[in-house]
């Protein structure tokens, strides 16, 4: 059996797993330092296939300064020159920070979630706005892209089903890393805690609204929501 800390400290990890991702992603892309100061004062569109939005309809519908989304294109430009993002290359990206493990199940379940209209690729105002969330966002709006990540048929619940998926992802992603070692009934035990705590009127599916409440009610998950707000 899973002790308390045990099954509450997975939900936190999963919460703080797509922050850690997200910034991943920026130490990629070298974006974590503002210091350079050589920003271009527009952005460079020169051999790229993909034309972003304009800096000021980004700045406005984002978190984000003006001089902190150049320094967000430059990089995105640079490891990206076609100005987009497919599945594989985003599953590349992930299997270089987690090599001790197997994370393309986890960032295929992550690029969709950044992949909102569905396309097969991610684009900068893709990138921008789901880093806008996750890193400057409200404690709702950050929940809410969360759910979005674990409801993989993207029907507005969460199911068992999904949510095991989601487990085994991370569990694959740590490698031998993971702890406490895992057991062949742990990501069921994992899911059935989650749906101990989260389905509140016990239907078997966890609905965006019991999914807030609950974790609104959880300190570990409140904490680790704010790891990383000032980031940039």
């Amino acid at each position: 059996m899973l002790t308390q800390g045990e099954s509450e400290g997975l939900q936190t990890l999963g919460i703080v797993v797509v922050l850690c991702s997200s910034l991943k992603l920026l130490h990629y892309l070298g974006l974590i330092d503002l210091s350079d100061d050589k920003i271009e004062d527009e952005l460079e569109m020169t051999m790229v296939c993909h034309r972003p939005e304009g800096l000021e309809q980004l700045e406005a519908q984002t978190n984000f300064t003006k001089r902190e989304l150049q320094v967000l294109y430059r990089g995105f430009k640079n490891e990206c020159p076609s100005g987009v993002v497919n599945e594989e290359t985003f599953k590349q990206i992930y299997a270089q920070f987690f090599p001790h493990g197997d994370a393309s199940t986890y960032a295929h379940y992550l690029f969709n979630a950044f992949d909102t209209t569905q396309t097969g690729s991610v684009k900068f105002e893709d990138f921008v706005t789901a880093l806008s969330i996750l890193l400057r966002g409200t404690v709702h709006e950050k929940l809410r892209w969360t759910f979005n990540l674990y409801d993989i048929n993207k029907d507005g619940y969460i199911n068992k089903e999904e949510m095991m998926d989601i487990v085994k992802a991370i569990y694959d992603m740590m490698g031998k890393y993971t702890y406490p070692v895992l057991k062949e009934d742990t990501p069921r035990q994992h899911v059935d805690v989650f749906f101990q705590k989260m389905d509140k009127n016990k239907d078997g599916i966890v609905t965006l609204d019991e999914f807030l409440e609950s974790c609104q009610e959880d300190d570990n998950i409140m904490r680790s929501l704010q790891l990383f707000q000032n980031v940039m």
